[in-house]
């Protein structure tokens, strides 16, 4: 679906895409970018030339068409709120074997104008628990191209930069949920500067 889908986002959204030489071609990878709209997964994937899983919101995986074609696209579904150790477990084991887990860490999308809401730090815990870096996406111009309130795209122009690697680091004697935050925090940080 990936060259289908970037000829209609060339077409339809004029879409770009930049620093994609940041992109790993093999080894466990969590891509963690903020959320503007239902097709940021889609557009995100477009240059990723390996299988990657969503972990997407449970509740959008019940939707009568869409969520039968997210899990064929490759969503696990993810409680947002609280733990989920199954969807955790499945990503760890999935990341162990090599493959990339697409997280959306503010939880669900951001603000109407494109703006980001405070980012959740279970994209950083999982990279430090399985030991894998983080690929920093930063979408933009989604939020316009199909904005909340509205039940189909409309025409835009979208924008998806890959930042370098991010690897996340735990310092010496520091509690791991302190560790999650700051991380996380550092990863917003990077994604917002390209917005």
């Amino acid at each position: 679906m990936r060259p289908a889908f970037r000829l209609i986002g060339h077409t339809f959204w004029d879409l770009k895409l930049r620093g994609i030489q940041n992109i790993p071609q093999n080894g466990g990878l969590i891509i963690a970018s903020n959320h503007q709209s239902y097709l940021d997964p889609f557009a995100i994937s477009v240059p990723i030339k390996r299988p990657i899983r969503f972990l997407a919101w449970n509740e959008v995986l019940n939707w009568p068409f869409v969520g039968k074609v997210m899990r064929v696209l490759g969503a696990w579904p993810l409680q947002v709120e609280g733990s989920d150790p199954a969807a955790i477990r499945r990503s760890h084991q999935w990341l162990r074997e090599g493959g990339a887990v697409m997280i959306f860490p503010e939880g669900g999308r951001g603000q109407p104008d494109g703006s980001m809401v405070r980012f959740k730090a279970g994209a950083v815990r999982i990279a430090l628990e399985a030991r894998v870096p983080i690929l920093p996406v930063t979408i933009r111009g989604a939020n316009r191209a199909w904005p909340r309130g509205r039940l189909i795209p409309g025409r835009g122009k979208i924008e998806i930069i890959y930042h370098p690697i991010f690897h996340p680091q735990q310092q010496p004697e520091e509690d791991a949920r302190a560790c999650a935050r700051r991380e996380s925090e550092q990863l917003a940080g990077i994604i917002r500067s390209a917005l």
